[in-house]
Formats: structure tokens, C-alpha cells, sequence
């Protein structure tokens, strides 16, 4: 079948909405028609190249040609057409992406670990996850593409594993179970689940776009006593506060002094480091706005080829302090999307009012530059 997709043909380009071919589903696969899509900055990473493998490094991660690509990997579609063998959804369900897979049977996902699933490997490779077959082509007999998360969510239509989509219920807007897929997991599993924030707790959010701001939610619905965001754009303290922050402040170093005087010199329990990339220099301050036995947890996206990052080693070990890294907030999605769509139904859970505009399709790359110039809290492609 047809179908008009986002394509990216290589780093520092726009993308290019273009006509795709898709095959049908196989064993194992579905056919998804993708009605919401979030534009998160992962895939703007791809444009970047902050995400892109050096490609002297292909051979070695088996990467023929990593372009052309289709981007997305946050949405919610329909279920068009299964596959042999697909049990969990059927015809007609309603479907979040999952951009990490969950097996059910590999070591992590059967010790309650589904985001570091075995089968999220290759996720440069074009192919599926169930047979390494491409089902996704640029029309008529250009070359395979490869789907961003084995996903490719700006397509309205595209094949993935059973073992990417988790059906929910039917009363739930498929633009708030796009956000759920992603952005707001990640954020608000950082802080409930990562940080484990405790009621009474100073948490510090450095970062305000689509995943801090629901680190900042989830560190308010947690109990903590100070929720402060940290953000160069009025726009997105403005927005932080609405989302369950107590004080907000420009930078780093404009926040130190306050949150030593509003701890009596203890410093944060927990900061959350969302930056939109995460550069190394950007630790420094951000291990130092913990205080001892202080949590700093890594959620941003860095650099692939980054190696280095500041941080007082003496001042980690004295003080105890513990660095964590993140993906998709340490949650199991399989359980955790239904549970924040439930929390989003029962009002505890704000969807919604992340939406800051939407767009078609072909004004995708009006989407990007609004997130360059700090304009979307999220905006989110809606498929005609």
C-alpha cells in the first residue's frame, strides 16, 4: 500500500514528506494507521546527528546505509490489519506506540525491566524486529528505509512488531496516548520512579520541554516539598509552574544560591538533567545542586561520540551522591501507559495542556523550528 511519510535523507536536512510503499504485516507483525504523532527531540537528534552512529562505526553495529529515514516514534494509531500469529491486539483496537519493545521472555523484561528489552538491539538497522525484512520502501522500487524506533510514526501507516504497541481503551484521545508513548513516561518516570522522589524532597528539573515539564508533574504528584525548574525560556517556567513547580529560575547558576538558602545549606534531594542535549560541561552544576546523598538522575540526550562529562569525582564518593542514567523513565510500558492514561482519565494527570500546537503533516518542519525556538512545551503532527 501507499502512504505519505516524513523522510530524513541524511543529518542537517529538513524532512521531506514523501510517498512510501508498505508492504502487509507478517508473523508477528501489524499494520498500524498512526493517527497522532509528538515531535519529540529524539528525532530532531537524528538531524543533528547527535543519535547517528559514526559511520566508520557502521560496519561494526552491521549498518549497510542507515538513510533515508522515517521519523517518529511517539504515537497512537488503529490497528488496520494483523499479522499470523498476533494475539495481544486485533483489527480496529487502538493502539499506543511503545519506542522501547517488551518481549516478555528476555532477561530484563522477565526481572521487570521492559525498557531495556533485548529486542530494542538494531535500532539502526533497517529491517523488523521479527524477521530483519524490510516491509518499508521510498515508492516506486526506491531503496528500504529505516523506521526511527522501528516505529516511523510521521507515516500514516506502518508495519511493527506485536511486541511495539499496547492497546488501550477506546474512550481515551489518541493525542494524549501519543504523549503517554514517550514524552510524558519518560519525564514523569524520571522523577517517580528513577529519582524515586519522596514526599518532603527538593527536586530540581533542569530543562522544561516535553520531558521535563512532566519530570517537574511527576516530582509535584510525588510529594515534594520544592519542585524547581530551571529553563532559559520564559515561555517554559511560565508553563513549568502551571505543571506543579514552585520556583523557577534561568539557569544553574542563578538557582544555586536560592536552593542553598531555601535548604539550610543541604542542597536538592534529587535533579533531573532534561536538558534539550545534554553536553558534558552541564554536569558540573548539576551534580553540585545535589546535596549529600543526593540523586542525579540522566535523562537528556548527550552526543553519541561524547565521552566526557564534569563531575567532582572526590565530591561524588564524600558525599555519597549517586549518578543514574534513564530510558523511558526506568518504567515498564506494557504496565505504566495504561496506568498514566488511567491517572489522566481520574483528572491526577495533566495530557492535554502539553499540547502547546498542532500541526499536518507537511508542516512538520513548522513543528521542529517552534521546538528550536522554545515555543512548544509539544507539538504534535495529526494525520489527516
Amino acid at each position: 500500500m501507499k502512504s505519505r511519510a516524513a523522510v530524513l535523507h541524511g543529518t542537517d536536512q529538513e524532512w521531506r514528506v514523501e510517498e512510501i510503499e508498505v508492504d502487509p504485516p507478517k508473523a508477528g507483525e501489524v499494520l498500524v494507521e498512526w493517527k497522532a504523532a509528538g515531535l519529540c527531540h529524539s528525532d530532531e537528534h537524528m538531524v543533528t546527528g547527535d543519535m547517528v552512529p559514526p559511520q566508520e562505526a557502521w560496519p561494526l553495529l552491521g549498518i549497510d546505509d542507515l538513510w533515508p529515514v522515517v521519523g517518529g516514534h511517539e504515537g497512537a494509531g488503529v490497528v488496520s490489519e494483523v499479522g499470523p500469529g498476533v494475539t495481544s491486539v486485533a483489527v480496529g483496537d487502538h493502539v499506543s506506540a511503545s519506542f522501547v519493545p517488551s518481549c516478555g521472555r528476555c532477561r530484563y523484561c522477565s526481572t521487570g525491566r521492559q525498557n531495556l528489552c533485548d529486542a530494542g538491539a538494531g535500532a539502526f538497522l533497517k529491517g523488523m524486529i521479527t524477521d530483519g525484512t524490510s516491509r518499508h520502501r521510498m515508492a516506486g522500487g526506491g531503496p528500504e528505509l529505516t523506521l526511527f524506533a522501528k516505529l516511523g510514526t510521521f507515516s500514516q501507516y506502518s508495519v511493527v512488531s506485536e511486541d511495539q504497541v499496547i492497546k488501550v481503551d477506546t474512550d481515551f484521545p489518541l493525542e494524549a496516548v501519543a504523549l503517554v508513548s514517550c514524552g510524558v513516561a519518560t519525564g514523569w518516570g524520571s522523577a517517580t520512579n528513577r529519582a524515586a522522589v519522596s514526599p518532603g524532597d527538593t527536586v530540581v528539573v533542569v530543562g522544561i520541554g516535553g520531558i521535563g515539564i512532566n519530570a517537574v508533574q511527576g516530582a509535584a504528584m510525588a510529594g515534594a516539598r520544592h519542585v524547581i525548574a530551571v529553563d532559559p525560556i520564559e515561555f517554559k517556567r511560565e508553563k513549568a509552574m502551571e505543571f506543579g513547580a514552585t520556583h523557577t529560575f534561568s539557569s544553574m547558576e542563578e538557582a544555586f544560591p536560592s536552593v542553598m538558602e531555601m535548604t539550610e545549606g543541604m542542597m536538592a534531594d534529587k535533579v533531573i538533567m532534561t536538558p534539550g542535549v545534554l553536553y558534558g560541561d552541564l554536569m558540573a552544576l548539576g551534580t553540585q545542586l545535589a546535596g549529600k546523598g543526593g540523586t542525579i538522575v540522566v535523562t537528556g540526550v548527550a552526543p553519541m561520540t561524547q565521552t566526557e562529562s564534569s563531575v567532582n569525582l572526590f565530591e561524588l564518593a564524600m558525599w555519597n551522591k549517586e549518578i543514574k542514567g534513564t530510558i523511558f523513565g526506568s518504567l515498564n510500558p506494557r504496565a505504566d501507559i495504561p496506568r498514566l492514561l488511567n491517572l489522566y482519565r481520574d483528572g491526577q494527570l495533566k495530557l492535554d495542556e502539553l499540547i502547546t500546537n498542532r500541526y499536518t503533516l507537511d508542516e512538520i518542519n513548522d513543528g521542529y523550528q517552534a521546538m528550536r525556538d522554545g515555543s512548544n512545551i509539544r507539538g504534535v503532527v495529526v494525520h489527516g
